[in-house]
């Protein structure tokens, strides 16, 4: 038996509530089957002029040059995040964030640096990363090892994507020596990576988190001057989304938790 077209919209808009939609691109909605079957003029071909403006220069070379200076030259936490509120050389910055940048939250000295994808809605407000829906979730499963006092979270872009989007690799590589220099200031003894995107990122993977969760890898400097266990796992929001996930998310925090708290050799 069917279900009736009212369940069946409602169920699609709380898909699309937990999933971080919280906006309509337009005002009335548009049969997307019925035009896609109307032919259309071939698009003429577009133009590229040689000489990029100022806003293309962004993801060149020249910017993930500048990030890795400026990121270089900040010599503690603080003047990271302020080097990072006025940098301009990640197009997210432009592409419909709030005016201020979303770094990080949690303890300077922490044991462990949690590094996930990219600022949501309830991020980008606040400023703050992981505070929203999944950033509750995520502080629900660092309480259930021990952790919530124990950890610094940031994520790999910081500022939110149009629509929530994934951030795309070139805009995780211009922020990533920011990344990298806050791993190397807070000097944590592991790293957990939630999400496949996080875990592309730093570990430079390309297979999915399915076959990655769970596993040691090691995470290094771009120099090499400091090599920190890593250990990928799921994204809260999957798990909000993919319930059956959490039995896996909850074996590998449990793995985490054990190489963390294992005592030191003499």
């Amino acid at each position: 038996m069917s279900r009736p077209p009212v369940a069946v919209a409602e169920s699609l808009l709380a898909f699309w509530a937990e999933a971080g939609v919280d906006a309509a691109l337009l005002e009335t909605p548009v049969d997307r089957i019925a035009e896609g079957q109307i032919a259309r003029p071939p698009r003429a071909p577009v133009q590229i002029s040689p000489e990029p403006g100022p806003r293309a220069t962004r993801s060149q070379p020249i910017a993930l040059d500048a990030a890795r200076q400026i990121a270089l030259a900040c010599q503690d936490l603080e003047a990271l995040a302020s080097a990072i509120a006025s940098f301009e050389g990640c197009p997210l910055r432009f592409e419909g964030a709030a005016s201020r940048a979303v770094f990080s939250r949690g303890r300077a000295d922490a044991d462990v640096v949690v590094i996930g994808e990219a600022p949501g809605a309830e991020e980008d407000r606040t400023g703050l990363p992981f505070v929203g829906k999944a950033g509750k979730m995520l502080d629900r499963m660092l309480h259930a090892i021990g952790l919530e006092e124990r950890v610094f979270i940031t994520n790999t872009v910081f500022w939110r994507p149009p629509g929530n989007r994934t951030p795309t690799p070139e805009e995780q590589l211009v922020c990533k020596p920011f990344v990298e220099q806050a791993i190397r200031l807070v000097r944590p003894r592991l790293l957990l990576l939630v999400g496949a995107p996080a875990t592309r990122s730093l570990l430079d993977q390309t297979e999915g988190i399915n076959r990655l969760h769970g596993r040691w890898f090691e995470w290094r400097t771009a120099d090499g001057d400091l090599e920190i266990p890593a250990l990928p796992t799921f994204h809260p929001a999957f798990l909000m989304r993919t319930p059956s996930a959490k039995a896996m998310a909850w074996s590998d925090l449990k793995i985490f938790a054990e190489r963390l708290n294992r005592p030191s050799r003499p």
